[in-house]
């Protein structure tokens, strides 16, 4: 495989992310692909936790995906049980296996119900492989207890660096804290999920609640993110609530109460989402696409993984050509109610074209400048409606190429 070096878009360093009350996380190095760094965890966590889950929707999902989302009929969870390096996707039986031996060996050591053991694999697609390096270090697993750095390190595939993010809110008064790692680098075009994402707090937050949140933040972050438009087969995020931050029960979805807290766990994943996309493979710009003026949210959002996904806007933006004609490109291309007189194209800030043509003062030096930037700014008005959407994706330039080109190599 070939060896990534840092993203440019990489943030200074990892975060100091707090301890949760009720987790305790586990990592060890086999080396099932990645060598000299954690590549199997286990978060263990307080009997009676609370999980909430999103899956991909591929057809061809993992076989740890479908255990997932059998697992999480249930509720509750005791173990996220991770490794990095295969996916076991795609292996028929041999996968079905390999996630049930997982499973036993865990609930077994942590002597819980099988349905409380979430897994999940990343990794190549299509190679059989046994449990049994995983199984056997069970033990030795469980015996040290890691921090967050490592946690984030074990799941890591062709990521140039791990990724967390934390945040606090209160409930009826009460402090609640909430702190979380993905990965993610390439196959990432969300569709209910995206890569792997693991999530944690202390609050006190039943299960359908739980659930019913994560759901309505996923839309708004890893759902908003594309970095080539694949749909991993393994996208998995997961979110534990340990109760033991003590806060008193809310009364539902719209209770006031749960507002700070819906607030605070948006940023965390958005901000881990906006990671993965700094860290899109040979990403060197970070694209924010707004589309407003859609008849729909439904049809902004189209319209923006649209150009997002243009590989065209992309490599233009790569080889920093203020070519906004793609992006009227892409609007026509998708489906959605669109017209040349009513649209309206900026970038940087710049309106460059609207009422169909370019705009007659048009001086391309100051969007030229902007292009050069790491941070790119694309807003689209269709000038029909209320809809709105907000999409990050990055450039696609020549190293996406030689490391998808050389991945099983």
């Amino acid at each position: 495989m070939v060896a990534t070096s840092l993203s440019p878009l990489a943030p200074a360093g990892f975060p100091d992310l707090p301890a949760i009350s009720g987790v305790k996380l586990h990592t060890v190095t086999l080396g099932i692909r990645y060598k000299g760094r954690p590549d199997v965890l286990l978060a263990e966590l307080e009997p009676g936790t609370q999980v909430a889950g999103v899956f991909t929707t591929s057809t061809t999902a993992s076989a740890a995906v479908r255990w997932g989302r059998e697992a999480l009929k249930g509720g509750t969870g005791r173990a996220f049980f991770v490794n990095a390096g295969n996916s076991v996707a795609f292996t028929g039986k041999a996968g079905e296996k390999f996630v049930a031996d997982k499973v036993e060996a865990a609930a077994k050591a942590l002597g819980c119900d099988k349905t409380e053991i979430f897994t999940a694999s990343t990794g190549v697609i299509g190679e059989p492989t046994t449990a049994n390096r995983i199984t056997d270090a069970l033990p030795d697993l469980l015996a040290n207890q890691s921090g967050w750095l490592d946690a984030a390190k074990a799941i890591m595939t062709t990521d140039t660096f791990p990724k967390g993010a934390s945040a606090t809110a209160t409930i009826h008064g009460a402090k609640v804290t909430i702190a979380g790692f993905a990965k993610g680098s390439g196959m990432i075009e969300p569709n209910m999920a995206t890569m792997l994402g693991f999530i944690f707090t202390d609050a006190a937050v039943p299960h359908d609640l739980l659930q019913a949140l994560l759901a309505d933040c996923t839309n708004r972050s890893f759902n908003a993110i594309t970095v080539d438009s694949d749909t991993s087969t393994s996208d998995t995020v997961l979110l534990a609530a340990t109760g033991k931050a003590g806060n008193a029960t809310v009364s539902g979805i719209d209770d006031p109460a749960l507002a700070g807290f819906r607030t605070a766990l948006e940023d965390v994943m958005r901000d881990l989402a906006h990671q993965v996309v700094r860290d899109g493979e040979g990403a060197s710009k970070f694209i924010t696409v707004n589309v407003t003026g859609a008849i729909s949210e439904k049809e902004a959002k189209i319209t923006a993984k649209a150009i997002a996904n243009s590989p065209l806007v992309k490599t233009a933006i790569a080889g920093e050509d203020a070519n906004w004609g793609r992006i009227v490109m892409a609007v026509g291309k998708c489906g959605v109610q669109a017209d040349p007189n009513k649209l309206t194209v900026s970038i940087g800030g710049i309106v460059l074209a609207k009422n169909g043509e370019r705009v007659a003062d048009y001086d391309e030096a100051p969007v030229a400048a902007h292009i050069k930037g790491q941070y790119i700014d694309i807003d689209v008005d269709l000038g029909f409606g209320d809809g709105k959407a907000t999409v990050w994706t990055c450039d696609l330039t020549h190293g996406y190429i030689s490391i998808n080109a050389d991945y099983r190599s």
